[in-house]
């Protein structure tokens, strides 16, 4: 009998290969992981296809991780518990790492991209890395909150206030989580605009205000606020076409926030911001605090992500997964787990 891959290894352009890898060292104090889940993202995507600024091969990919503590660290969470990862490396000596927003370090690093990730059976992680989950928490649903966590951040950056008409566009991961956290967070309405039918669909699903297939989101958003706009923008598509609307569905002294990441510059009506005294917000990954808002959301059931429309790979089936994750056609997030029985065991 073959021995099942105890890693995905990514080797160049589009070739991601089940293989067998040593245990991984842990350095003394951290962490070792039995790795439950791991998601798939477009930062995945772009370091299969070698588009990625930093990545190199060979390398696991993973940065989407829930598991199991295997071997407790020196610190964190017990053997045995649940966790999910907070991938982020940063400095700890530049501006930004000396000011409180490692977040943003200038040389801001992930497990999965400039370390080793969690396509693998198991994972080292320092243990002030890791986000216990209580043992109720499917693993599959703590894969998620790397992405949720992008969404709190997003939404805690925004000066989104209660009772907001809010407008999400794109209805991908993080703009159906987006949406959710800024409905959970007190958003009176939430307006979804989104190409593809399936994720409508999903987003219809969740009780999400959607526009439908050639509904103008002008024409939706004039009739909730009068012709005003919306209150708060989250632009989680990151296309040209929604840059070039962002201001004009937005009021007067509203709120515009970059989530999703544009790959080249792109116009945006810099005039109408300043016409309307918008006020224009990027954002990149989270905070640890949010990383902990996502744990809270999940361990509360505050979203209902048991509906979140997932589909789980084996680690031997990886380059299927990528495809699937590709496509996007009839899931939104693809997860990926090393080894199905000790899931489906932990989750009887």
């Amino acid at each position: 009998m073959t021995a099942a891959p105890t890693a995905a290894v990514w080797e160049g352009p589009d070739v991601v290969r089940p293989a067998h890898l040593p245990a991984p060292e842990v350095p003394d104090g951290w962490a070792l992981l039995d790795v439950a889940c791991n998601g798939i993202c477009g930062s995945d995507l772009s370091i299969l296809h070698g588009t990625h600024p930093r990545a190199a091969a060979p390398l696991v990919m993973g940065h989407e991780v829930s598991g199991w503590v295997a071997r407790a660290g020196a610190t964190g969470p017990r053997e045995g518990a649940l966790v999910a990862v907070e991938p982020l490396i940063s400095c700890g000596r530049c501006r930004a790492c000396r000011t409180g927003a490692a977040h943003v370090c200038s040389r801001l690093g992930l497990f999965g991209i400039d370390a080793p990730g969690g396509l693998a059976t198991q994972l080292a992680v320092p243990p002030d890395r890791l986000h216990e989950l209580p043992g109720t928490v499917d693993p599959r649903t703590a894969a998620l909150v790397e992405p949720l966590a992008v969404a709190v951040h997003a939404v805690s950056l925004s000066g989104m206030e209660r009772g907001d008409v809010v407008s999400v566009q794109g209805a991908g991961p993080i703009g159906l989580l987006t949406a959710l956290v800024a409905r959970a967070e007190g958003a009176g309405t939430v307006v979804v605009t989104e190409p593809g039918p399936w994720r409508r669909e999903v987003a219809r699903g969740f009780g999400l205000r959607v526009a439908a297939d050639g509904e103008e989101l002008t024409a939706v958003l004039d009739e909730l606020t009068g012709g005003e706009g919306a209150d708060t923008t989250f632009d989680t598509a990151a296309h040209p076409s929604v840059a070039a609307r962002l201001s004009s569905t937005t009021r007067v002294l509203g709120r515009v926030v970059v989530v999703g990441v544009y790959k080249q510059p792109t116009p945006l009506d810099l005039q109408g911001v300043c016409f309307r005294e918008q006020s224009l917000q990027g954002v990149r990954v989270y905070t640890s605090a949010d990383v902990r808002r996502a744990v809270q959301l999940v361990a509360d059931d505050a979203l209902g992500l048991a509906a979140f429309p997932t589909t789980v790979f084996a680690l031997a089936d990886v380059a299927r997964a990528f495809d699937a994750a590709a496509s996007g056609s009839d899931c939104l997030k693809v997860l990926v787990t090393p080894r199905p029985e000790l899931l489906e065991d932990r989750t009887a």
